[in-house]
């Protein structure tokens, strides 16, 4: 990996880093904070949302003073690849930077949009290979990164102690983003988009019994919460199959980091406590 720029934040080193992605055949941009100390320290993968690259959590969300006092490496990836030759679309919801952590299998999607491979194996892998890592980490994100580390916690659970989201895209197969996007990437039939569907995912009993919690934070001023989000679905759906969801609706809070930045130090600790009762 190559090193863009470096700062010193909160006593610990936040570097952003630039590889050539083997998975998605580009190059696949990351922001990477290493708290204070020797180490081994547990990691949290940060995924973000529509149009965002690795700065937008990193400058924005404020999550490194938690993260330096709870000893937490976290790791941002940029949400999709990009680059000529990358298919992409005219509209913000799809394409470059709309990855929806998934593997695509249509055309012109299929040779570079593997997201999910990405995340839950080169990432993982490099992570672990070149930071002082304790080989145990957790997921968490925001809106297509929220539907995102959702998913993917519930599809790798061996790789994961905890999950948490920020307004996450409950039940994409259920919503404009989600029928669009998963149309592009993985054709019509919709059965097949029940594997990546969070709510399909509970419904079917995945991970059962293997996290304790799940924590949802969601703002009650969202835009996007009626037609895009449905926390509502995802809370029956874990009703219904006895795994523990806890969904904070915060009132007046909208979509935006400004409400990550009010709660992330909520998401640090929920994860930290996790992480080092697997520890011991």
């Amino acid at each position: 990996m190559e090193t863009i720029k470096q700062h010193q934040v909160h006593g610990g080193t936040l570097r952003y880093l630039t590889h050539d992605s083997a998975t998605t055949g580009t190059p696949m941009t990351l922001s990477v904070f290493v708290p204070p100390g020797e180490g081994p320290f547990p990691v949290l993968i940060w995924l973000s949302g529509l149009t965002c690259t690795e700065d937008n959590f990193t400058s924005k969300a404020g999550a490194y003073r938690a993260a330096a006092e709870h000893g937490l490496i976290i790791v941002a990836p940029d949400t999709s690849p990009r680059g000529d030759g990358v298919a992409d679309d005219p509209a913000w919801d799809l394409g470059q930077g709309a990855g929806f952590y998934v593997d695509a299998t249509q055309a012109p999607w299929t040779p570079h949009f593997r997201m999910e491979t990405y995340v839950t194996g080169e990432l993982i892998a490099l992570i672990d290979a070149e930071f002082p890592t304790t080989g145990t980490r957790s997921i968490s994100g925001h809106s297509m990164g929220g539907h995102g580390a959702l998913t993917l916690a519930l599809r790798h659970p061996d790789l994961f102690t905890s999950v948490s989201a920020f307004a996450p895209i409950a039940s994409p197969s259920r919503c404009p983003w989600g029928e669009k996007a998963f149309t592009a990437y993985l054709g019509p039939d919709r059965a097949t988009w029940d594997a990546h569907d969070a709510t399909r995912l509970l419904e079917s009993g995945a991970a059962r019994g293997v996290y304790d919690d799940i924590l949802i934070d969601q703002g009650d001023a969202d835009p996007f919460l009626v037609e895009q989000l449905k926390p509502e679905l995802i809370q029956a759906a874990a009703d219904a199959v006895g795994q523990t969801v806890t969904i904070r609706m915060q009132p007046g809070y909208d979509h935006s980091y400004f409400f990550m930045a009010s709660f992330i130090a909520d998401h640090v600790a929920f994860h930290a406590r996790r992480l080092e009762a697997v520890s011991r």
